[in-house]
């Protein structure tokens, strides 16, 4: 194939800007999305890395189920019960966003009404709800859903609507006529993008429908956000920073950043290993 012919989000004349291992991986696997067979030397040339480095990234990649590797290149693995988005999305920053739902389960108690989005980092969250007694949660998640169905203790409201297989989310006017009714005490939502001007950004406007809609039914607000979305900004702004009660984040977000959103009354928190 021919490199020149290949163009990324970030750049299209020069290769996409990369700053860690792991948003690399990442755009290699979207990159696949577009092009189901590239070589080594290929993604070489397009990333500005050496063929020894791409040849860890696939290995990495494999490893988890998103690529299948081919004789001098790979191509996109597919899943039986997801589109590959949210595969390559659940696995990228995993560590950091498992600690950051692990500190954000320290906010809900017992008793508690909570909702939270469809989310990769969200659905870290859940995972660390199991043992709540008489709790709550408003969803959109089917995975997240999943994760809590089978634990007595918790009741799980998912306010119907469309599938939308990129997120494995449900959507559409009928989850937001739903939630039109019900009162939230924490929305616990993730974004594609945070910057201080912009606020929290997504890339769907489905998405932005409904975490606007759980944000608009509860008293607080805490955005669940790993490092890469840090001076990002998305498609669609669905919440302001002054709605903000609180961010999560892990040790590698920008200190300049969480000292103005500090600086501006929010708390920040930070999830370490």
């Amino acid at each position: 194939m021919c490199i020149k012919n290949i163009k990324t989000k970030e750049n299209e004349t020069t290769g996409p800007e990369i700053h860690t291992t792991y948003e690399r991986r990442e755009q290699i696997a979207r990159t696949l999305e577009e092009h189901p067979r590239l070589s080594v030397q290929d993604l070489s040339e397009l990333f500005l890395v050496s063929t020894v480095t791409i040849r860890k990234d696939l290995t990495w990649l494999q490893e988890r189920q998103l690529v299948v590797r081919t004789h001098g290149g790979a191509m996109l693995a597919r899943s039986r019960y997801a589109e590959p988005a949210f595969d390559i999305r659940k696995q990228l920053q995993k560590l950091e966003k498992d600690l950051i739902g692990q500190l954000a389960a320290q906010l809900v108690h017992d008793g508690d009404s909570i909702a939270i989005d469809s989310s990769t980092t969200a659905l870290a969250l859940a995972r660390y709800l199991v043992n709540r007694q008489e709790l709550s949660i408003i969803t959109n998640g089917i995975r997240a859903s999943m994760e809590l169905a089978g634990y007595p203790g918790i009741s799980v409201l998912t306010p119907g609507g469309m599938l939308r297989r990129e997120s494995f989310s449900l959507v559409g006017s009928w989850g937001a006529a739903v939630l039109q009714r019900v009162n939230i005490q924490t929305a616990f939502v993730g974004a594609r993008g945070l910057t201080m001007g912009e606020g929290l950004t997504e890339v769907s406007s489905e998405e932005v429908a409904f975490k606007r809609a759980i944000i608009e039914a509860a008293h607080d607000v805490v955005a669940l956000i790993d490092h890469t979305k840090w001076g990002h900004v998305a498609f669609a702004t669905f919440c302001d920073i002054k709605r903000l009660k609180m961010v999560i984040t892990d040790e590698w977000a920008p200190a300049q950043m969480v000292d103005q959103l500090r600086d501006a009354g929010i708390e920040v928190w930070i999830a370490k290993a």
